[in-house]
């Protein structure tokens, strides 16, 4: 069971947040929350929550008025122009733990929620307060956005603000300026390649970073010859391990950070050594099986590459 409306403003209550409470009828729009906290000063917000391809999921909060391109917003993600589309109603239900009409940050809270990624309206800023449903669209709650901030990063969530009506260009030379909020904590194969394949690399050969511009795509498709080369060129990835393990490391250290909470310590008490190993496994099993199949693809591609280019010679 996900967190209550109750039990969430009692923790908000808890950590000194100053909010304004406002009980009215259930409602699902933003159009029909206004009809009753409208003339309260203050910025009503919509909430998205929207998946990906590969079954990542996010939450967009806005401002009401700002415009929402979701074609220009998969493309700064690093998505391709149909990235992006809205996440199914039982997903709420599985992840956010909310009904529908709800969604709201605050859902983030929610254990099941730890791997979504919060895209939050840069004009929140230039508001005194802003408007969200409590995990319950029978109520609203109004409050400062710096406390929000504070609640978000006390539950562990990085806060990150952008300008979602923004259109920069994407291309070979301007990379996706908000690929860095993809959620990356549970990967598949497809999601290992591409990162390899879009990686900045040293080769060792010259003192210039090497753009390796190769997708997963490509290198499920074509001749032979074209996959062999698409594959050595994401290969040079694996050139410095010390980094690599480093960050195997960092995402350790992240999952343990993420699962040592003080509800977590009351709940599991002497068995949360045991809730933090299981996570790990669950997390970072799949994980360093693609790598290691990655490994192994790179070490053969490597060894064919040598033989091609230099066949031994017949005694």
């Amino acid at each position: 069971m996900g967190f209550s409306k109750d039990q969430l403003l009692e923790r908000l209550q808890a950590q000194q947040v100053q909010f304004s409470k406002y009980e009215h009828p259930i409602v699902m729009t933003v159009e029909a929350q206004a009809k009753y906290v409208g003339h309260i000063k203050g910025g009503l917000t919509k909430n998205l929550f929207l998946k990906d391809k590969k079954h990542r999921f996010y939450i967009v909060s806005a401002l009401a008025d700002t415009k929402v391109d979701l074609k220009v917003l998969s493309q700064r993600l690093g998505l391709g122009k149909g990235g992006l589309r809205m996440a199914p109603e039982e997903a709420l239900a599985e992840i956010l733990q909310v009904p529908l009409g709800c969604v709201t940050p605050f859902a983030l809270l929610n254990e099941s929620a730890q791997h979504v990624s919060l895209l939050l309206d840069q004009g929140f800023k230039t508001q005194e307060c802003c408007f969200f449903h409590p995990l319950s669209n029978d109520t609203s709650i109004s409050l400062h956005i710096q406390d929000l901030d504070m609640f978000l990063k006390s539950v562990g969530r990085v806060v990150a603000y952008v300008d979602l009506e923004a259109n920069p260009p994407v291309g070979k030379d301007q990379p996706p300026d908000l690929a860095a909020l993809v959620p990356s904590d549970t990967l598949s194969i497809t999601d290992v390649l591409e990162k390899t394949a879009s990686l900045q690399v040293d080769s060792g050969v010259n003192s210039k970073p090497t753009a390796v511009t190769a997708k997963a795509s490509e290198l499920s498709s074509g001749p032979r010859k074209e996959k062999l080369a698409n594959t050595a060129k994401s290969s040079s990835s694996f050139a410095d391990p010390e980094k690599l393990i480093e960050e195997i490391l960092e995402k350790a250290s992240a999952i343990v950070l993420s699962e040592i909470k003080e509800e977590n310590i009351k709940k599991h008490g002497e068995q949360l050594g045991a809730v933090v190993s299981s996570s790990m496994r669950k997390n970072l099993s799949l994980e360093l099986k693609n790598l290691a199949t990655m490994f192994k693809n790179t070490a053969y591609t490597e060894g064919f590459g040598a033989g091609t280019c230099c066949p031994a010679k017949r005694l």
